[in-house]
């Protein structure tokens, strides 16, 4: 298992820049696992895929305006992409450029919120204590702006296309883009077929900024992220026919909660690494969109499906001019 063997050429006009209007107009590329068959189809037609008793589980969580600006006393602008809070008035970050940001570095937000860097984490980033007059949850939302991927250069008119329509638990990061594919009326229509509409919450840390810089992939190390299964939520997902998860973050929380083929209830961390060899408790399928080359997702994803059946597919969407990543097109693999 070498970091090579999950490349693939990708022409850069195929990356989308824009959403799709509707949602659910987007295209699907569906995987099916049985023969090996990949067909074309559009999204909303993944209710023809669907079947009573099915449980589709989506991830509720919601992005954070997380980016900043700041600049140093000393004077240079910074920006910092808020990740995790680590109690009281301390956030684990990223800030960019980091070799300009020591700790010691005294950061101004605006007039009523400051930064001081307070060390570096084993992965890169920046622990960093804030400062300001009032709620410091309502601070950093007023003083931040919802990150888009680097990958995205044109400006989206309404932030809200970057949240689900079901986003509601605030700590993301990033989000859980193959849910983006769903509107109010298609998840209605869902619930009239019999299948159980279920949300857990994952909140989307550091490893989707980060990049595997290693040659052997099993050497890297996964940053943690906090999800959340409630019993209610946990027992209808075991009594279910089929699990279909919404996203690679749904399908990491799953596997995450198993416990001999069963998911537990709770809330907690998990550094959970699906790759070859991967064992899948209790994913039956999956909606996904196209992940970058030499990721993490690119091999959960081949993991589950096989990376030549998967590396085969992603090829005919490059063939098929489907568009790639947060808001391009989908895949239901079966």
């Amino acid at each position: 298992m070498l970091l090579s063997d999950y490349d693939y050429h990708l022409p850069h006009e195929l990356i989308a820049q824009t959403p799709v209007e509707p949602r659910d107009s987007s295209r699907l590329l569906v995987l099916d696992r049985q023969d090996h068959s990949i067909c074309h189809r559009t999204f909303r037609d993944i209710l023809e895929y669907l079947q009573p008793g099915d449980a589709l589980v989506v991830n509720t969580s919601r992005v954070r305006a997380a980016r900043i600006w700041a600049h140093k006393v000393s004077g240079g602008k910074v920006e910092i992409l808020l990740l995790k809070p680590l109690g009281g008035d301390l956030w684990e970050t990223l800030v960019s450029p980091g070799k300009r940001v020591p700790p010691g570095t005294r950061l101004v937000i605006n007039d009523s919120l400051t930064a001081d860097v307070m060390e570096r984490t084993e992965a890169g980033g920046r622990v960093i204590r804030f400062a300001g007059a009032g709620s410091l949850d309502e601070l950093l939302e007023r003083a931040g702006e919802v990150p888009l991927p680097p990958y995205i250069t044109t400006k989206v008119s309404d932030p809200e296309r970057y949240q689900t329509v079901y986003a509601r638990t605030l700590g993301s990061a990033a989000a859980p883009t193959a849910g983006l594919h769903f509107t109010p009326q298609l998840l209605e229509q869902v619930r009239a077929l019999s299948v159980d509409l279920l949300e857990i919450t994952l909140h989307i840390g550091l490893d989707t900024f980060r990049p595997i810089k290693v040659d052997d992939p099993t050497k890297h190390v996964m940053h943690s992220e906090w999800f959340e299964i409630t019993s209610e939520v946990a027992e209808r997902i075991n009594s279910a026919q089929r699990v279909i998860a919404v996203g690679t973050t749904s399908v990491r929380a799953l596997e995450s909660a198993a416990v001999d083929g069963k998911v537990q209830p709770g809330a907690r961390e998990t550094r959970l690494f699906l790759r070859e060899g991967s064992l899948f408790q209790v994913v039956d399928a999956m909606v996904t969109n196209f992940h970058l080359p030499r990721s993490t997702l690119l091999m959960m994803v081949s993991a589950f499906a096989g990376r030549e059946f998967v590396l085969e597919a992603y090829r005919t969407a490059v063939r098929e001019r489907y568009r790639f990543f947060s808001f391009g097109d989908a895949m239901l693999i079966l």
